[in-house]
């Protein structure tokens, strides 16, 4: 199948695959918000490893270093029905693949699905990777890792049903695509591992996903440039860096994040839960975004906007003091869980575009000790409406200037 991973047949002889179990992650995580109110017990989902019989066929190098281009061919299915595994070594990599493994370019209507399991054998890219612990040390290298699964300019692409374990930096990456959807994903690799986000969107418009399991030691889903009408629904995540919007305007083009909606999630032992964070000295904006009945369990920063990202390397606009990237129109509804921090929410907002229409509604986020959690506020504003714990620092109820549109 040209453009795309090709159906493999069952060696004679062999005996037939058995059906992959996918796991019911709607299920896990409507259960975790159910259990809410009692003392949020420890939820964590299980899952059966994918299946590795006798009948699927393993790919090793003669796969590993694969470009997949197709110019807007339709493909119609491509079947992950055993392991795709990439070279363990960053030397076997040659640095003309500019980070590219699994990769699919302008490709249309491809839906890639299966019980197999794509591992990117990231273990020796962790450890040179200038970033995580390695960030300072000298021996470290910037040479950029593979992305595992990566579909560029790409249009109704589906990924579902299939495993991504052990990515060298990003799992699964969407750049400039439109209509795409993931779902039924299970995601994994070591805590400790340094920029393994699960799901990356750069710049992509309408994206659905759903119903999966990521544990890295990046982002479980993160966001940037310019990515509207995104959708995410029934997701576990943890441990890793929670959910993640920004950093948003890195480079001089303005960024612009809206229409972003997060809604049934359960977060676990992650660094932040739900993140919104911006450079100083940028352009663009985050607006419309919600984030709905989200239960977080031992999260060191559960809620937190941050416009504070400093040491911009390209400055934005001709007065650095009078310009940095919006935030407004900020949905909080149905949150709770326990901090492991004593601060709970942070709205960090800058002096010269404070937030503006930040809403917190029935959240009730408490200290893992039980204590009583704490809120900071720095030029925000907005509403607080129902039981809000730890209480509102946000300016108003609504401030002067406001009003909705």
């Amino acid at each position: 199948m040209d453009g795309g991973l090709r159906q493999h047949q069952r060696p004679r002889g062999h005996p037939r695959a058995r059906r992959q179990v996918v796991p019911d992650l709607a299920g896990d995580a409507r259960r975790a918000l159910q259990g809410r109110d009692h003392a949020l017990r420890t939820f964590l989902p299980s899952f059966l490893p994918a299946a590795a019989c006798a009948s699927l066929v393993r790919h090793a190098r003669t796969c590993a270093s694969s470009l997949i281009e197709s110019w807007f061919v339709p493909c119609p299915a491509g079947q992950v029905s055993g392991n795709i595994i990439a070279p363990d070594s960053p030397e076997d990599w040659e640095r003309r693949d500019g980070g590219r493994w699994l990769h699919f370019f302008q490709v249309q209507d491809l839906t890639v699905s299966g019980g197999g399991v794509i591992d990117g054998r990231g273990q020796e890219w962790w450890a040179q990777a200038c970033k995580g612990r390695h960030r300072n040390d000298k021996h470290c290298t910037a040479q950029d890792a593979p992305k595992a699964l990566h579909f560029e300019e790409c249009h109704g692409v589906r990924v579902q049903g299939v495993t991504l374990q052990n990515g060298q930096q990003q799992h699964l990456t969407f750049t400039r695509c439109s209509n795409a959807r993931a779902s039924f994903l299970r995601v994994a690799s070591p805590e400790s591992s340094p920029g393994t986000d699960g799901i990356h969107l750069v710049n992509s418009i309408s994206v659905h996903v759903n119903d999966i399991h990521i544990a890295t030691g990046g982002a479980c889903v993160s966001m940037v440039g310019n990515c509207t009408d995104v959708r995410l629904r029934y997701i576990s995540c943890g441990p890793g860096n929670g959910i993640s919007i920004g950093s948003i305007g890195e480079t001089p083009v303005a960024d612009r994040l809206e229409k972003i909606e997060v809604d049934t999630m359960f977060i676990a032992n992650t660094s932040n839960g739900l993140l919104i964070k911006t450079w100083q000295d940028s352009c663009g904006y985050a607006r419309k975004v919600k984030f709905a009945n989200v239960v977080m369990k031992n999260v060191s920063d559960p809620i937190i906007i941050d416009q504070y990202r400093s040491e911009h390397p390209i400055p934005c606009g001709s007065t650095a003091a009078t310009r940095t990237v919006a935030v407004e129109k900020i949905d909080y509804v149905n949150i709770a869980g326990t901090s492991a921090s004593k601060r709970a929410v942070t709205f960090s907002c800058s002096d010269v575009v404070p937030c503006r229409q930040v809403s917190l509604k029935d959240v009730n986020l408490k200290r893992l000790s039980g204590r009583g959690a704490s809120a900071y506020c720095r030029s925000a504003s907005g509403k607080a409406a129902g039981v809000v714990v730890p209480e509102s620092c946000l300016a108003g109820a609504r401030a002067a200037g406001d009003e909705e549109e």
